[in-house]
């Protein structure tokens, strides 16, 4: 078995998100790291692997970004992938979700993998569907929100949360699972895996090196467009009530509870 695991370079969970005025895209000028959802997508990975039900070739993992994505590759490879694909090219700026996926399902079919996984969303866009846009351009089943991964006859049995609790639902390979932050505990890279992550080996991809038409991808071949940006609304002052604990007082915590539909 060979298995791909997509991830993604997105700006430090401690770092204030702009958006560029200009370009109507996220500015990513600030410091970066490697998307942790898709740390939980890594570790399910190296799980299958050293569980034994299934013997497993190689992991890789995938990415589609500017050159300092490297850096990503570089964490996902410590944290336990052989080996890594860069996807870099100018002509993927300003690229949607669908040109996206498009563009890494083409690098996906140059790598043949029998398990494509990856985490539920990203932690800038929290886009929840590139897994089905890369599943439908492979023609792959697809499935989201897995929480827990059994490998057995060529066949993965996987529970998923849902709305009303969990379904349970057998998948033939090869398919796309984007995984949930409940599947496990992510591992922490030893100084070894991290030392040594620079000298696994990194392929680095353009677009033609893969097949992609140019058209379907950038800003031009993307099929949505931001037209306005709004800040969200100020949030309002609270109530405060400040009384005597008396019956009058209860009476306005009641009806302010009740107006809400909160009792």
């Amino acid at each position: 078995m060979k298995i791909c695991v997509l991830v993604k370079e997105v700006p430090d969970a401690a770092v204030q998100k702009r958006i560029d005025s200009n370009t109507m895209r996220l500015d990513r000028s600030g410091e970066k790291n490697l998307n942790p959802f898709d740390t939980h997508a890594i570790e399910a990975a190296m799980q299958i692997k050293e569980g034994g039900a299934i013997p497993v070739e190689e992991v890789v993992a995938v990415t589609m970004g500017p050159d300092s994505a490297v850096r990503a590759l570089h964490k996902a490879v410590a944290l336990g992938a052989d080996r890594s694909v860069h996807l870099s090219d100018d002509a993927l700026a300003g690229s949607d979700v669908c040109a996206t996926g498009y563009s890494l399902a083409k690098v996906l079919e140059s790598e043949s993998p029998d398990l494509v996984l990856l985490g539920q969303q990203s932690d800038d866009g929290e886009c929840y569907t590139i897994g089905a846009v890369v599943a439908d351009h492979l023609q792959m089943p697809s499935l989201t929100q897995v929480i827990k991964i059994d490998v057995t006859d060529g066949k993965l049995r996987c529970e998923r949360q849902a709305e009303y609790g969990y379904d349970t639902v057998e998948v033939e390979l090869p398919a796309v699972i984007s995984v949930g932050d409940a599947i496990n505990e992510p591992r922490y890279p030893s100084l070894k895996a991290i030392m040594g992550a620079k000298k696994k080996p990194l392929d680095g991809k353009a677009t033609a090196d893969v097949g992609i038409d140019g058209g379907q991808v950038g800003e031009a071949g993307s099929k949505t467009s931001v037209l306005a940006l709004n800040p969200p609304p100020a949030k309002e002052a609270g109530e405060i009530i400040e009384d005597e604990d008396t019956n009058e007082t209860v009476e306005k915590i009641v009806a302010w509870l009740d107006e809400r539909k909160l009792i």
